[in-house]
Formats: C-alpha cells, sequence, structure tokens
C-alpha cells in the first residue's frame, strides 16, 4: 500500500471527502436518514463514525488499488481477439475492449503521423531530406486524413506542437504494447521505459531497483504516484456515492429529489474530471520512472554482482540475460551467458541470486 504520506494522501484524504459527501449531503437528503437518527440515539458521534468510515474505506482501497487500476487501464476481461465467445462469461466486454484497443492504436499513428509529416515538411523547406524522409513524407501526404489534420497543424506555434507531442508520448513506444484506454497506456509506456532502451525489466524486477536505486529517485516515483492515487480514489469514491444518490431519488420526498439527483450527476461528471486529470498527471510519474532506471541501473548491476559493459548493446544483452534469469527457470546456457558480465571475484561481494 506504500508509505504512510502515500496512504494518507492518495486514499485516506480522498476517501474521507467521499465519506463526507455521503454522510452530510446524500444521507440526510433521503430516506436513510433514519439510519443517522438511529446512530445519535444510540448515543453514536456522528463525526467519529464518519471518521472511522472514511479510514476503513481508504485503507480498503488501498489495499486493492491494483485491480482498480487494471479496470481503469482496460486490463480487466481483454481477451485476444480470436478467443471464442463462448469460453468468457457473457459480461466480460472483451470484443468492446478490443475494439477500444485498435481505436488507440489508431490514435497513435494519427498523432506519430501529424508530427512526422510538421517536422518532414520543416525539413523539405530547408532541403535536408534525405531518401527515407522522402519516401516517408510521400506516405504521409497520400493520407487524406493527415493531410485535413496538416492545414490546423501548420499554423501551430512551437508550444502547441509541444502540446500534441505531449499526448504522442502518453503512449507507449511499442505499437504492441498499447491497451484499451488512455490511462492504461499513460502507464504503460512508463512500464517499457527500462525494457525498451535498455532491456532492463524494471517491472519484474521494480524491488530490486528500488532497493538500490537513489534514494531522491525513489522518493520521486512515490510523490508521483501518490497523485495520481488520489485522483483513482476520488473518481471511484465520487462513482460509488453519485450512484447511491441517483439510486435514492425515487424514495426520497419531492423536497430533495433534485438535490440527490444534481450531487449524483454532478460527482459522475467530476468522476470523468478526475480520470482525464490523472492521465496527465502520469507525465510527472512518466518521469520519475525514467530517472529511476536511468540512475539505478549502474547500482542495480552492481548490487547483483555484474560489471556495466561500454556499449549500450552490450548492457541490453546483459540485462536482457538478467531477464530471461529472473523469469525463467534456471537453465545451465543461460546461466554461462551472464557469466561474462560477472564482476571478478574478490572485487566485489554482492552475489547474484
Amino acid at each position: 500500500m506504500g508509505g504512510g504520506w502515500t496512504l494518507l494522501v492518495g486514499w485516506l484524504l480522498p476517501a474521507a471527502v467521499n465519506v463526507l459527501l455521503l454522510a452530510y449531503v446524500v444521507l440526510p437528503a433521503s430516506e436513510a436518514e433514519v439510519l443517522l437518527t438511529s446512530l445519535d440515539r444510540a448515543g453514536v458521534n456522528r463525526d467519529l463514525a464518519a471518521a472511522g468510515a472514511a479510514v476503513l474505506l481508504g485503507v480498503l482501497l488501498a489495499s486493492v488499488q491494483t485491480p482498480l487500476y487494471r479496470v481503469l487501464e482496460g486490463y480487466i476481461g481483454w481477451r485476444p481477439q480470436a478467443a471464442s465467445r463462448r469460453a468468457l462469461p457473457r459480461w466480460v466486454p472483451s470484443l468492446s475492449l478490443t475494439r477500444w484497443q485498435e481505436r488507440q492504436v489508431s490514435r497513435r499513428n494519427q498523432l506519430l503521423g501529424r508530427l512526422d509529416l510538421l517536422e518532414l515538411t520543416d525539413l523539405e523547406a530547408g532541403g535536408a531530406l534525405d531518401t527515407d524522409d522522402v519516401a516517408r513524407l510521400r506516405e504521409l501526404r497520400a493520407d487524406d486524413t493527415l493531410v485535413r489534420f496538416f492545414a490546423g497543424d501548420s499554423r501551430r506555434t512551437a508550444a502547441q506542437r509541444n502540446l500534441l507531442d505531449e499526448k504522442l508520448q502518453r503512449y507507449p513506444v511499442d505499437e504492441q504494447q498499447i491497451v484499451p484506454t488512455r490511462l492504461g497506456n499513460a502507464i504503460r509506456r512508463f512500464e517499457e521505459y527500462g525494457y525498451d532502451r535498455f532491456r532492463l525489466d524494471s517491472q519484474r524486477m521494480w524491488n530490486d531497483l528500488t532497493a538500490v536505486a537513489p534514494e531522491r529517485a525513489a522518493k520521486q516515483v512515490e510523490q508521483a504516484r501518490t497523485t495520481v492515487d488520489l485522483l483513482i480514489c476520488l473518481l471511484y469514491g465520487h462513482l460509488i456515492v453519485g450512484a447511491v444518490a441517483l439510486g435514492t431519488v425515487p424514495v426520497a420526498d419531492t423536497d430533495h429529489e433534485w438535490l440527490l439527483a444534481a450531487v449524483g450527476a454532478g460527482l459522475i461528471l467530476l468522476a470523468r474530471v478526475w480520470y482525464e486529470v490523472a492521465i496527465r498527471s502520469t507525465d510527472d510519474w512518466a518521469a520519475a520512472v525514467r530517472s529511476l532506471v536511468n540512475l539505478g541501473r549502474k547500482p542495480l548491476a552492481e548490487a547483483l554482482a555484474l560489471d556495466l559493459p561500454e556499449t549500450i548493446e552490450q548492457e541490453r544483452q546483459m540485462w536482457g540475460l538478467v531477464a530471461t534469469l529472473t523469469a525463467r527457470p534456471y537453465h545451465r546456457d543461460r546461466r554461462a551467458a551472464l557469466d561474462q558480465f560477472r564482476t571478478r571475484p574478490g572485487t566485489d561481494d554482492a552475489q547474484l541470486p
């Protein structure tokens, strides 16, 4: 669940906001007021009860944060397109998620094409195109959709082009890594960073990496994720409280129907806003993870009794072997291939697992 600060700010605080909305806005305006009256008669302090409920809800949501994230990332229910529907529960939206994933691929490629068209057109004006650039530019200009976008994109300032590039940067580099939702892709882009650049499987070796990386780098990751955690907790809490508010409209008295309907609809709309803000907030999270990978590679290699090679290509080979060794059962040949990168005996006390 993370450290105390992460739990407090990321989960307990937004849980408290939602509990207060439920206890002091929704329930008093609905037939559930009788529940609050019963608590008062039993001598239960309503404020203390709300505080206890907030702590309980915050801890509960923090403990199940992985599945909560996976729902929003589009992993839950996502199956191969060729999978038989008869083998899946009817409620699993696998085909819809596949279509969402295809739409995300299309959006990413469209953003890439728009930016490439702008850059290559500028290079063409300066006479700096090579043979590959000419072929790419011809391909882009054959796309009617990109040509229509170019009419407006060409009038963008440098700052506006950077904003367009930010949208592209929220997608993984590898098209095969694209998932069904924008939040999922915004997170997936930095999950793949270590492997794409160095073949360092930062996801599988996350605990190893954070244990030896510079403390400041690890702290930055925790702080950046806390912001996203807060938004995700607000999102789920607003959906729950909003659903309760809308669900009590039919049984509420006429004086409170519109209040409950407005609160319920407003919270659900706010949940959508938090989703959008969470996507943008992953930018800091991504930057922190990149820093962690870049600065943590060398101490991780030393902790594993490995010497960092002289070239990036050799380093990619080394981390690829480490990833294989970590992910698969022991194999003598794979183990021997990694020996070439090991620190000579007597120069370091660390040992490979």
